[in-house]
């Protein structure tokens, strides 16, 4: 098959337009056209419905679409393999991590990571969902378990815990909690069980909710139960983590804790050599050492 014309089907299938492929691709919208018919007519077959909405793939086309994106995968990882070869660490960095701890610890210290590569390009996607670093949805994945994936190199940074905090402000208005069965007379701010989170957040979040707590306010992330709980509506489960960067924050409930959640980064086997990648690697590690090394100073004799 013409690898040109594979190329212009994957940008239309893409895009599900001739006319936003054309644009990407700088061509014409005729010119697009008679390439997918040229490809169609080498194939007998008909890659796409069309619609006055636009474009929906047929199953053949969907077939042929899995195969350009795994073409297109593979592409990408050769060429990042290729910048790779320089000595100046630059280009896009893609990096998946959940919500919270994207959020709310790691994109406040990317600063010093840019201080040192300012012509480094971060994609951060955060989502609870685990996206697939074998076939480059990712280039690198902090992840609050260890990867099952056997083509992975992985690193485990730390363990974090989930506890109850409040504000000093909402304790003094609300009452100071000397035992588990208080907190039935508070709100409690956390995320649904339900929620796509960590097993230990989650358990821990049951067994208070086991309580009969009179008010509960739930969020679908640790960013939001952060804000309410520094807005003094309630008592928050959050990981601990947080109280390093939030020094405001009273821990409620000392012998209240979720198990521990171990904490790795990991990234493509392939991606060994990548500069990148050892660039973001470094950077990390020193920031979990840093805050290794602050949390042991701060802990009671």
């Amino acid at each position: 098959m013409d690898w040109d014309k594979l190329r212009i089907f994957h940008a239309v299938a893409d895009a599900g337009s001739l006319t936003h492929a054309g644009d990407s691709l700088h061509l014409s919208q005729s010119a697009v056209s008679r390439q997918i018919r040229a490809l169609e007519e080498s194939l007998n077959t008909t890659l796409f419905h069309r619609h006055a909405r636009g474009l929906i793939l047929t199953e053949q086309g969907e077939l042929l679409f899995d195969a350009t994106s795994s073409m297109n995968k593979r592409l990408e990882t050769a060429a990042a393999r290729i910048r790779d070869s320089e000595d100046e660490v630059f280009g896009e960095l893609r990096v998946t991590t959940t919500t919270g701890f994207g959020t709310l610890w790691l994109a406040p210290r990317l600063g010093k990571l840019y201080e040192r590569y300012p012509d480094l390009k971060i994609d951060l996607m955060l989502e609870e969902r685990v996206l697939d670093l074998p076939m480059r949805e990712a280039d690198v994945a902090i992840r609050m378990k260890e990867p099952s994936q056997a083509d992975l190199i992985r690193r485990r940074l730390m363990t974090i815990r989930m506890r109850l905090y409040a504000t000093r402000d909402y304790l003094d208005a609300a009452g100071e909690l000397s035992s588990i069965e208080d907190i039935s007379d508070h709100r409690l701010i956390s995320q649904n069980p339900t929620t796509a989170q960590v097993a230990a957040g989650a358990f821990l979040v049951q067994s208070l909710l086991n309580q009969e707590i009179r008010s509960t306010l739930t969020v679908n992330n640790y960013y939001g139960v952060l804000q309410a709980v520094l807005c003094h509506l309630g008592i928050g489960v959050l990981p601990d983590y947080l109280a390093e960067d939030f020094p405001h924050l009273v821990r409620v409930l000392p012998d209240v804790e979720s198990a521990e959640v171990p904490v790795f980064l990991a990234y493509p086997e392939e991606l060994r050599q990548s500069k990148r990648v050892a660039a973001f690697r470094e950077f990390v590690m020193e920031e979990i050492m840093a805050y290794r090394k602050r949390k042991v100073e701060d802990e009671p004799n």
